[in-house]
């Protein structure tokens, strides 16, 4: 599990099916930054992990603050499912 922010908006939302680099990842939350006084573009604060992780981020097994942080460009990101349960 991974926090990972993009910037730009690729038309993503909870549950998503993502792939960047040579990583498929499921969004497990986002949090929208940016639209009212921030940067030219929104943000996308995401929490993404692998589906076994699911059930551990429900129960908030971990440290958010301790997790490792990502940066990319929503350009380059391949949606593979923009939204919706977690059957994949």
């Amino acid at each position: 599990m991974k926090n990972l922010i993009i910037h730009g908006d690729p038309g993503i939302r909870k549950d998503a099916v993502i792939e960047y680099g040579d990583e498929e990842v499921v969004c497990f939350a986002i949090n929208r930054q940016g639209d009212w006084h921030g940067p030219d573009e929104p943000q996308l604060w995401c929490t993404v992990g692998q589906p076994e992780e699911k059930e551990t981020f429900e129960r908030r097994e971990y440290i958010p603050m301790h997790l490792d942080t990502e940066a990319v460009d929503a350009d380059a990101i391949t949606v593979k499912k923009a939204k919706g349960d977690l059957a994949i």
